[in-house]
């Protein structure tokens, strides 16, 4: 019978035509966009977060485009920034060092405290709720995966193997669960994990080489075939981003 974990798994395999566990980040990232723009805002427990850790670059642009709810997200941005100015804007204006004159010599102690507010800065500008449950959920996800696959549940191995491809981040993902098999049960998953990428390596890299032949003139009445967008097809495999980057571009060739 099958778990309510296994059932975003078994879809995405089943629908995803690239990398399935993209397709499982893009609709968890959705979720969980919706869900800091939604009541939970208003909710204590959730605000003592939001306005220790704000949101990461990537994630605020997100959320930006997300006009669902303006007031909600500026209620937010309102709170995070005036928890960050009492964090970093006081010591920030003491760790300015005092000019050297004829009475106070020079003093290198102030390059490490500058250090250390950089650090900070950094480091809450880095924060994002989002991102800490995507990467919980994500490794839940491969945890099941591999679960699933070694267990063949209700023939999911042979689903895992029909796939047409991991993107690479997702497939070191899985490759650091693996690590925690068995032998026998590694060889049988990272078989079949290898053996999607190979083939996601070939035929990417032909049909790349294929794109750039069609631009010498000799070529352009031959058909694009597999190869139009074959450069955005290798973005999203070696960067997990399921973006069309300019692939409506790709489409004005022909």
């Amino acid at each position: 019978m099958e778990k309510i974990y296994m059932i975003p798994v078994n879809d995405a395999y089943s629908s995803a035509t690239e990398c399935p566990f993209c397709a499982l980040h893009d609709k968890a990232e959705n979720d969980y966009l919706e869900y800091y723009l939604g009541p939970s805002l208003m909710e204590p427990d959730t605000r003592k977060i939001t306005n220790k850790t704000g949101f990461c670059p990537e994630h605020m642009g997100k959320l930006n485009k997300a006009v669902t709810n303006r007031l909600g997200l500026g209620l937010v941005m309102h709170t995070h920034l005036k928890d960050f100015h009492e964090d970093v804007s006081k010591d920030m204006i003491n760790s300015a060092p005092a000019k050297a004159g004829l009475l106070k010599g020079r003093s290198s102690d102030y390059r490490s405290k500058l250090k250390d507010i950089a650090d900070r800065i950094d480091k809450r500008v880095a924060m994002c709720p989002i991102c800490e449950k995507l990467e919980d959920t994500m490794r839940h996800y491969s945890e099941v995966t591999v679960w699933m696959f070694c267990h063949d549940h209700d023939g999911f191995r042979a689903k895992f193997c029909e796939n047409k491809y991991h993107c690479l981040p997702h497939t070191a993902m899985l490759l650091r669960e693996a690590a925690k098999l068995s032998q026998n049960e590694a060889s049988d998953f990272v078989s079949a994990l290898a053996k999607g990428s190979d083939q996601a390596f070939e035929e990417l890299i032909n049909d790349v080489e294929y794109f750039t032949l069609k631009f010498d003139y000799r070529n352009s009445d031959k058909p694009w075939g597999n190869s139009k967008n074959a450069i955005q097809r290798s973005m999203r495999f070696l960067s997990s981003d399921r973006r069309d980057f300019d692939e409506q571009l790709g489409k004005k060739q022909s």
